[in-house]
């Protein structure tokens, strides 16, 4: 089993949400549906923009805290940028 971390964009309402999860298409599923969070609950238009992926459920949440941590819009557009270009 893997963990993910992500990082989910709505248009919308024109902001990103930062998670980690064991099942990364089903808490997408559950963020569009309003079964996530009450920050997500707000759109139904989330999208996948970025992720890694751990081998423990510790890593996948530090890497997590660590980006939320930062409260940095450019950091996450940073990241999201990065993979683009690889």
């Amino acid at each position: 089993m893997s963990f993910t971390t992500y990082i989910i964009y709505s248009q919308t309402l024109d902001r990103y949400y930062i998670g980690s999860t064991a099942d990364i298409n089903d808490r997408l599923i559950r963020h569009n549906k309003g079964n996530g969070s009450t920050y997500t609950k707000k759109a139904k238009d989330w999208e996948l923009s970025w992720k890694r992926e751990f081998e423990t459920r510790s890593e996948a949440s530090s890497l997590e805290h660590l980006i939320k941590k930062k409260k940095s819009r450019k950091y996450i557009e940073y990241l999201i940028s990065i993979d683009k270009k690889e």
